[in-house]
């Protein structure tokens, strides 16, 4: 019996349970460092299924380490469970249609991203038991992705130290191995303080904090045309001061999230931008707090690991649909904006069963994860499967109400058959792992691993 055979006997036996896990998560819609029922969920289940259980990782709320066996190699499976704010959206419907105005929803998939990374560790588990394989696996239950850093606080805790390779997914609208560098980005809060005072009376008494904030707005947008090419800055007002216009507020803040391709850019950067909010306080005679809140490193991409899983692919495949399925899909995609459907049909999908080609030479995205700093750490490899329409926008409704689709099931549990089969190959040929690490001390190129976040910083919920 091959690998293959055991990954897909195991995850076929237990594909009713995982599904309903990741509908539960789906329906928990935790957001950052609030993950406690999805995080114990995956641990209860990992536990019940033989592997020892470290909750709490890292002084971490919601993190916890799964692990089954003992020695070397450990491989590492990454799971993600986290949703987002303000995305609350009823499930397999047509339209927006919130179960809790400015809830929460998991709009970039993560109840199944950690489900799927739960199926690849039981089906790894299963291989080394019926193949007399060596070595450690481990899940790791990584919290808030979503803008928290939680594998970035992770990895400053050192709990990644000792692995040998790591291995994750993402939900996505095609199939493919993932072999890209992403960009590195941190988050600040800057809260600035006044003087209140009654805007017809006494204005001249008053020292505007929102007038500090749009005054660092302003500048941090003329700073943008002097910052690296692939730099970004984004912001997002979380206090303006009350609902008042004739009292001066006294207090406002914003939270300011800065990305460029390296971390010295990001660093250098958000130094700019901070003196900028001090030029807004001394401008409005006010006063700036400056509060790190998360950041993420840039993902160091590893070509070895990559085409373990793009072989793995091709010989598992991607989803096959049925017919409502695809009707369903079909009718989520006429929601979408009309320069995507303009996309969508020039390309003629509606859900990718298709497998994409292996870039041999690494893309470029404008996004970031936490998966980076793990990537700095140990040689790291990722799929990417069709969980949703093609062309849906992720952090959308519309990913939300696709997230307890069938079809995204059907993608969930792909993407475990096809990293518990990478994972495997590991353990079966050390030569692999041997290749992984070294291509990973090329790329790194003599740096070392300088976590964007300070020593003093802790993890952070959503204020």
């Amino acid at each position: 019996m091959t690998y293959i055979d055991i990954i897909e006997r195991v995850l076929t036996d237990k594909a009713e349970g995982l599904q309903s896990a990741a509908n539960e998560i789906w329906s928990f819609a935790e957001i950052r460092y609030e993950e406690y029922k999805s995080a114990a969920l995956l641990a209860d289940l990992l536990e019940a299924e033989g592997f020892a259980v470290e909750r709490r990782a890292g002084g971490i709320e919601t993190a916890f380490v799964a692990s089954y066996g003992e020695g070397q190699p450990v491989v590492a499976i990454l799971g993600e469970f986290d949703a987002l704010p303000n995305l609350s959206q009823e499930g397999e419907v047509v339209g927006y249609k919130p179960i809790i105005p400015g809830g929460n929803g998991h709009g970039c998939g993560h109840n199944l991203l950690g489900v799927g990374s739960l199926a690849a560790a039981l089906a790894l588990k299963a291989c080394k038991e019926e193949l007399g394989l060596a070595g450690t696996v481990r899940f790791y239950g990584c919290p808030a992705e979503e803008g928290g850093g939680g594998k970035a606080f992770m990895a400053r805790e050192g709990l990644f130290d000792g692995v040998d390779v790591a291995f994750t997914w993402h939900p996505w609208d095609e199939n493919l191995a993932y072999h890209a560098r992403m960009l590195a980005t941190n988050q600040v809060y800057f809260t600035f303080r006044g003087v209140s005072a009654h805007a017809g009376f006494e204005p001249h008494l008053g020292r505007s904090a929102l007038d500090a904030v749009e005054l660092m707005n302003v500048g941090a947008n003329f700073l943008r045309e002097h910052i690296v090419q692939d730099g970004r800055i984004h912001y997002a007002i979380t206090d303006t001061g009350g609902k008042a216009p004739n009292v001066v507020q006294s207090q406002a803040e914003v939270l300011y999230k800065v990305r460029a391709p390296l971390m010295d850019q990001v660093r250098d950067i958000t130094e700019r931008v901070k003196d900028v909010a001090r030029g807004a306080a001394l401008m409005t005679g006010t006063e700036v707090e400056i509060t790190f809140d998360a950041a993420s490193a840039d993902l160091i991409p590893n070509a070895t690991l990559a085409g373990v899983i793009h072989q793995e692919l091709g010989k598992i495949g991607g989803a096959s649909f049925s017919n409502s399925e695809k009707a369903f899909a079909a009718e989520i995609q006429k929601t979408f904006p009309k320069d995507v459907q303009a996309r969508i049909e020039k390309r003629g999908t509606i859900l990718s069963a298709h497998i994409n080609e292996f870039q041999e030479k690494p893309t470029f995205l404008h996004g970031s994860t936490d998966v980076g700093d793990v990537s700095w750490i140990v040689p790291t490899g990722q799929v990417y499967m069709a969980t949703s329409a093609y062309g849906t926008p992720p952090h959308s409704w519309q990913m939300v109400a696709q997230g307890k689709a069938s079809y995204a099931h059907k993608g969930m549990l792909q993407a475990g058959k096809v990293m518990a089969a990478a994972a495997a190959r590991c353990l079966q040929n050390s030569e692999l792992i041997v290749q992984a690490k070294q291509e990973h001390v090329r790329e790194l190129g003599g740096a070392s691993y300088k976590p964007l976040i300070p020593p003093e910083t802790k993890p952070m919920k959503v204020r």
